[in-house]
């Protein structure tokens, strides 16, 4: 997967538009790579879940075009290649396997991103406060707490309306709830390694995202 980092690094260093159009048949070449790792990401990921064998990989990547109109940095172009597989494709819910492939920054993602989404994020405290020990349990998990750190957006106070003393009130003040695993640049040139570690990091990853899917049993995303 050589031809993913080297075009990535290359746009990094010309983040124009310019060498962007100027290069077009190397993204192509980059980003037919990157579909081809997905469909492979797809088929070892549906021996552990079966849910998500139907997606075809180009509808679940996101553009490299950036939304510059509140961002200080202009950059028109984010030189990252990201995926997220899951039952629904590429959307934020339900929670599925996320892949962000950049030079020296990628890594495997699982989990709620999406802390704007507030009927989200309250059915997940709601099922957290009726399922605390299944939570903990699951993050307490030897292998789950040897490759992942729960992260996300947090309030400093537990939300009105719920308990300051539950066992589980530092996860309660979380508006979303995610895990990121990093992964080397070496990795990811050894391709057939690179998807016996991603499955197998994915695997411990996959409780807490069918315990969140759970949660947001039901949840409908907002209309545009």
């Amino acid at each position: 997967m050589n031809i993913i980092l080297q075009y990535l690094s290359e746009l990094e260093a010309n983040n124009n538009r310019e060498w962007y159009h100027a290069n077009k048949k190397s993204y192509r070449e980059a980003n037919a790579e990157f579909e081809r790792l997905i469909a492979r990401l797809i088929f070892s990921i549906g021996k552990i879940d079966s849910g998500i064998i139907h997606n075809i990989p180009k509808e679940l990547t996101f553009k490299l075009v950036r939304d510059t109109r509140f961002c200080s940095d202009k950059s028109p172009y984010n030189p990252t290649f990201r995926a997220h597989i899951s039952s629904a494709g590429k959307l934020p819910v339900p929670c599925g396997y996320f892949l962000s492939i950049a030079p020296g920054r990628s890594f495997l993602g699982g989990g709620l991103f999406a802390s704007m989404f507030k009927d989200a994020t309250a059915m997940v405290r709601d099922y957290i406060t009726a399922h605390g020990k299944e939570f903990e349990a699951i993050v307490s998990n030897k292998n789950f707490s040897a490759c992942f750190t729960l992260k996300g957006e947090a309030l400093k106070n537990v939300p009105r309306g719920y308990d300051e003393t539950n066992p589980q009130a530092g996860y309660l003040k979380n508006k979303s709830w995610y895990l990121d695993y990093p992964v080397a640049d070496s990795l990811i040139e050894n391709e057939d390694d690179f998807i016996e570690q991603a499955t197998q990091i994915f695997f411990y990853m996959k409780p807490f995202n069918d315990y969140l899917n759970k949660a947001l049993s039901g949840f409908q995303m907002p209309s545009r």
